[in-house]
């Protein structure tokens, strides 16, 4: 039994390094317009930071061309292809065949992941990216366990396999959508998806036998989510897909926050390496116990379990978490007072998480005094009224820089 990858997404270069903190094998970050978060840009000299880091400290970067291009678009591809082989970046993810050509001879160094995008559901198609020159396939999200054990089973041997466990799951196929551009004249296979999915929407059905009468199919208040999805969450499967040899465990979510990425990753990490040091003990409850306090539109196991579940879809639509938010960072630690980077409102009295790596039980604490950063004054409370903006607060424990805390509203 091998331990398999956690791979997290990075929508910048701290995000990467609160990835790798909280125990992520390697991340994923997109190049601009030729991935399909172009939102979460990371440019040349940002991502080259990335890798050394990541690289210094014995993790991978993969980097996504994975929108499906027009002609136009080819001389930047090879551009960037060639600035990925330059900088020794460890595989870059892409969809289309057309790509991956340039891919091959721009970059020849660089290992080809076939994304989720190519919608790879069988090992017949694995078997062909895998002789146009493919290191790994990541299985489209349509499938379930059955369906992967059959193409582990059928792949080449040194065909490596990578799939989803964790994170929002797009109506279209395999993410393959059309709705956004028609909507709003932004295509998510060119990397602007404006999310047309998650919008509210008023739905009205033509009453039988009288034509131009429409009667309204209500939700709520504010319409009705018909094609938003709940997010993914294989966390109570893990043994079943370590078990199963998969490769890679993706996790989604390349515009999340740190804190995000801080409790799922280390959610993550922790069942994985709790599961193969004792496979007989086992406990999902814990782990989900942590997803749960991020924010999430619910939680739904998708097909992994059963092709017919529809378990996906029935809820509000909305993202939602009531009780636990973002509350800052550690950027100094100091045994008297630290300073922390503020991401909600903070004030004495507050509970606060520590987001503890390797360690899946936070520890709590109130807070008991606060200090302006610059003036040394005694103050209530504080807001983020600016990017970056910080205050003192006295930590119970030993922290490190970095660090995550979450705040119980």
């Amino acid at each position: 039994m091998k331990k398999p990858e956690l791979l997290a997404p990075a929508g910048s270069f701290e995000k990467a390094k609160t990835a790798f903190m909280y125990g992520a094998d390697a991340v994923y970050c997109g190049t601009g317009t030729l991935s399909l978060r172009s939102r979460a840009e990371v440019d040349e000299n940002d991502l080259a930071r990335t890798i050394k880091y990541a690289h210094d400290i014995g993790k991978k970067v993969y980097a996504t061309i994975n929108i499906y291009a027009w002609d136009e678009y080819y001389d930047e591809i090879k551009k960037q292809a060639k600035m990925l082989n330059d900088i020794n970046v460890d595989g870059i993810i892409a969809a289309d065949g057309g790509v991956m050509e340039i891919i091959k001879e721009y970059a020849p160094d660089v290992d080809i992941h076939v994304s989720t995008q190519a919608n790879t559901v069988s090992y017949h198609s694995a078997n062909f990216w895998y002789k146009n020159g493919a290191k790994r396939v990541i299985l489209g999200r349509e499938l379930n366990k059955e369906q992967i054990k059959e193409i582990i089973k059928n792949k080449p041997q040194d065909l490596e396999i990578e799939m989803f466990i964790h994170g929002a799951i797009c109506f279209g196929y395999s993410g393959r959508c059309f709705l956004s551009d028609f909507l709003a004249s932004r295509s998510a296979n060119l990397g602007d998806c404006a999310q047309s999915c998650r919008w509210a929407y008023n739905v009205y059905v033509e009453e039988h036998n009288k034509p131009g009468n429409l009667m309204p199919v209500e939700h709520d208040q504010n319409g009705t989510y018909i094609f938003s999805s709940k997010d993914l969450c294989l966390i109570k499967e893990i043994p079943e897909i370590i078990e199963m040899g998969v490769d890679s465990l993706k996790i989604e979510g390349r515009l999340k926050t740190e804190y995000y990425l801080a409790s799922v990753v280390n959610a993550y990490r922790s069942a994985i390496d709790d599961y193969m040091e004792n496979p007989g003990s086992y406990d999902y409850t814990k782990y989900l116990k942590e997803l749960e306090k991020t924010k999430t539109r619910g939680l739904t196991t998708f097909y992994f379990n059963d092709r017919n579940n529809k378990d996906f879809q029935e809820y509000d639509g909305k993202q939602y978490n009531p009780n636990y938010e973002f509350g800052g960072k550690i950027i100094q630690y100091n045994e008297d007072k630290s300073v922390i980077e503020i991401r909600n409102k903070l004030k004495v009295g507050d509970t606060l998480e520590i987001l503890i790596p390797d360690k899946i039980v936070p520890y709590e604490f109130k807070i008991e005094k606060l200090w302006d950063t610059d003036t040394e004054e005694e103050v209530e409370f504080v807001n983020p009224g600016k990017a970056g903006q910080s205050i003192k607060m006295h930590l119970p424990i030993e922290g490190k820089n970095g660090w995550i805390l979450r705040r119980k509203k």
